[in-house]
């Protein structure tokens, strides 16, 4: 693979624009209006597989959105690796943050990007990484470098649960079966030094509703004599956490895994500027749970958040009122042994308990999905490794990372293979938030590396 360098040079300008064009396919899966333009992605994705190089490739419908299929099989005494993918994206939303159209991708230059990010909604989660493995595979089947078989698995649904590629995995398990799942919808620590995620947190997402009077109400006439919800949704929020920023749920951190200080030690190794990271997000204090650092607050220990809230009247001007009812979006973000389904059901009770009678509570769950950690010892972990510290000159820092990604899981429980999570995004590429961007650099850098996880990962299976 030592022409790998040359055929990205001669191809880089091509593989820059079909990114771009893939980018502007608004796939919002979270929002009907986009249903059309989720399923064009799908055929978009098809196409650049079958251009790659698979020798069959598929769109296989759910009861949701579709699941593009593809797969180059050379020998089926080789072991298999399958790419996992998708190709859905978060709104866009809030517009007006944007310094560009979100879906007119743009090449700027940043102070981290000298050689130019693309920004476009979608960029780097998961468009970005995913089409590094399409162009992968076309250098390997173009110049003959593939070692090994290769299946490709790539959804429209990550963005809201996942829900229809559980139904998948769990009807296709022979077409699906592999010996090591590779996913790039994480990140490293920089540009210079890389990292390994070797640890996802799970997921619990709720919506709550409470409900007072059976109707809005006049402030003057009734302001002081019923409950107003958002009043109530507010204190009851607040109640979630202590004045150490400890979740007050019963029974929340029961199983919570609580790392030795020899492992906590050795994640405080990895490269982290305090300061940086403040100047970074504009921000004078960091803030969390007492007795823990920044990386271990939002990497090891578990988390609740307000998505989202509202209630009421929010437009131009006044309107005195008090709202029949307020909501809110609720996440918690869960560590290795807590279970999704058991935290969701925590927390329901809880917040029905705590509500006064002078209002009415729903608690109505949306998705989740268990925590994962992969071992440093496995074949795949080791290819990964060897693979980064031929293109980066240095050893990648194994790294516990904050995000979810609940199909990991039911990838270990349904098809009973090992995931490999080689994320080539930074921290400060905006996912899921304007102005989302991905590195030329980190893309190109993803399309170098990606062949050697495959070269090596044969070779230590043999």
């Amino acid at each position: 693979m030592s022409d790998i360098k040359n055929y990205i040079e001669n191809h880089k300008q091509r593989f820059i624009d079909e990114l771009i064009e893939l980018l502007k396919i608004p796939s919002v899966s979270a929002d009907p209006a986009f249903n059309q333009d989720v399923l064009n992605t799908a055929d978009a994705v098809k196409e650049s597989l079958e251009k790659a190089g698979c020798d069959h490739v598929e769109i296989c419908e759910t009861p949701g959105y579709p699941i593009v299929y593809g797969e180059k099989i050379i020998d089926s005494s080789l072991p298999t690796v399958l790419v996992y993918g998708h190709y859905d994206v978060q709104p866009a939303d809030p517009l007006e943050l944007w310094d560009s159209p979100a879906f007119e991708p743009v090449i700027k230059k940043t102070e981290l990007h000298p050689e130019g990010a693309i920004f476009a909604r979608g960029a780097c989660d998961d468009k970005g990484q995913m089409y590094m493995h399409v162009k992968a595979l076309e250098y390997m089947t173009s110049t003959g470098n593939l070692p090994c078989n290769v299946k490709f698995m790539i959804e429209g649904e990550e963005e809201v649960g996942s829900e229809s590629l559980g139904w998948f995995v769990k009807r296709n398990q022979e077409k699906l079966a592999n010996d090591v799942i590779l996913i790039s919808d994480t990140g490293m620590i920089s540009n210079t030094q890389p990292s390994i995620t070797t640890g996802l947190r799970g997921l619990s997402y709720v919506e709550v509703e409470v409900t007072g009077p059976n109707r809005d109400l006049h402030s003057g006439l009734y302001g002081g004599a019923v409950a107003n919800p958002i009043n109530i949704l507010t204190k009851m929020i607040a109640s979630l956490h202590d004045e150490n920023n400890h979740i007050t749920i019963p029974g929340f951190y029961d199983k919570v895994e609580e790392l030795s200080r020899e492992e906590r030690d050795e994640m405080a190794k990895a490269p982290f500027s305090l300061d940086a990271y403040k100047k970074a997000l504009d921000i004078d204090e960091v803030y969390g749970e007492t007795g823990y650092t920044t990386n271990e607050r939002n990497s090891i220990r578990p988390t609740l958040d307000v998505n989202g809230i509202w209630g009421g009247y929010i437009g131009e001007g006044a309107k005195t009122v008090i709202a029949s009812k307020a909501y809110a979006k609720i996440s918690m973000r869960l560590v290795p042994n807590q279970d999704w389904k058991e935290i969701t059901e925590l927390f329901a009770k809880h917040f029905e308990s705590i509500a006064p009678k002078s209002v009415k509570v729903k608690v109505s769950p949306h998705h989740g999905g268990q925590g994962y950690v992969t071992p440093i010892d496995s074949i795949g972990y080791q290819a990964a490794s060897k693979a980064y510290e031929d293109t980066f000159g240095v050893t990648p820092i194994p790294q516990r990372s904050g995000g979810s990604i609940p199909i990991v899981s039911l990838f270990e429980d349904e098809l009973k293979s090992k995931t490999i999570l080689m994320g080539f995004g930074l921290d400060s590429d905006a996912i899921h938030s304007p102005n989302e961007h991905f590195g030329i650099f980190n893309y190109l850098k993803g399309i170098e590396t990606i062949p050697l996880f495959y070269k090596y990962f044969t070779e230590l299976s043999k």
